[in-house]
């Protein structure tokens, strides 16, 4: 009996040590943990809590810590980006709204300091004026309407459209573009009516900015084309030209909030930055895609894919 109550002892002592080490052991990866998160509170770390431990609530808890790690990087990245973007597009902005605020106020204190100018050069400048302002207005719209877009507050209602008829009325637009730039146009549309789910004032939008870019910036090639291409899924819409093109680094970057190229293709393209970058959030708006493969002076092309509907 004595060496039973003995033996009872003597487990209950080793259960005892057993606890005490597995707390002191607990106490310690708390303590690492705690300074971990301090440190990360700090910036000063931002890495993952590598721990090794037998004690599953221990693993479970650095589990979920580890993915809060990963997210706040997330975020801290994000955050950097969208720093760098504002901090563009105050840039541009000033730049964009300084140019031609500048050339109003030249015209109009060219205007108020002539008195003896003539009325058909007063009639000259005043257009200019007015055509200064409206490039005001219209840089403006385009940083507004990107505001809304990302914003949410822009809501576009998706139906069915006709692809094919939105195609040549929008390459018919721009036909006297086309024809007084000396540009030959490739035209590829089916004449099998094809069906997306989309919008068609974006389409249009969106249509409208790659082919003016095509025209404008293509100008070397004097080529510039637009087909219309489908499968029982999606449909596959492609602004192309033969121009200087855009090079390998900026073709990962055009889409992007406010970038702007630089030697890519030419120095009027600088500028604002938003004619791509909203017309990817419109494609988005209406569930699509837009992708762009450019070789220099070969074919620089724009693809919009949409959703067919086939009902």
């Amino acid at each position: 009996m004595i060496m039973l109550w003995i033996g009872m002892l003597m487990i209950l002592a080793s259960l005892n040590i057993v606890q005490y080490k597995m707390k002191k052991q607990r106490d310690q990866n708390l303590k690492y943990i705690t300074e971990k998160l301090s440190m990360m509170l700090n910036e000063q770390a931002a890495d993952q809590i590598l721990l090794g431990t037998d004690d599953k609530v221990l693993r479970d808890l650095l589990v979920q810590m580890n993915l809060f790690v990963e997210e706040r990087q997330r975020i801290t990245a994000r955050f950097a980006k969208t720093e760098q973007s504002m901090k563009r597009m105050l840039t541009n902005m000033s730049h964009d709204l300084k140019t031609p605020l500048t050339v109003v106020l030249g015209y109009i204190e060219a205007i108020q300091n002539d008195s003896d100018m003539a009325e058909e050069e007063r009639e000259r400048l005043l257009e200019k004026l007015y055509q200064k302002t409206g490039e005001i207005i219209q840089l403006m719209n385009s940083f507004f309407d990107l505001a809304k877009l990302e914003s949410e507050d822009k809501q576009i209602l998706l139906t069915k459209i006709h692809i094919n008829e939105i195609c040549r009325k929008n390459i018919l637009q721009h036909y006297d573009a086309v024809q007084a730039k000396g540009f030959k146009a490739v035209i590829d549309i089916p004449d099998t009516p094809v069906y997306a789910h989309g919008n068609e004032e974006a389409l249009d939008r969106v249509l409208q900015n790659l082919l003016s870019n095509a025209i404008q910036y293509g100008a070397d090639g004097k080529l510039i084309g637009l087909s219309l291409t489908y499968d029982d899924t999606q449909i596959v819409i492609t602004v192309w030209d033969r121009g200087k093109g855009i090079g390998e680094y900026d073709q990962q970057r055009v889409f992007e909030r406010l970038y702007t190229l630089e030697e890519s293709r030419n120095k009027a393209f600088q500028g604002s930055g938003l004619g791509l970058t909203i017309t990817k959030r419109l494609i988005e708006k209406m569930g699509g895609g837009i992708s762009l493969q450019s070789k220099p002076y070969e074919r620089t092309a724009f693809s919009i894919t949409l959703k067919r509907m086939t009902y």
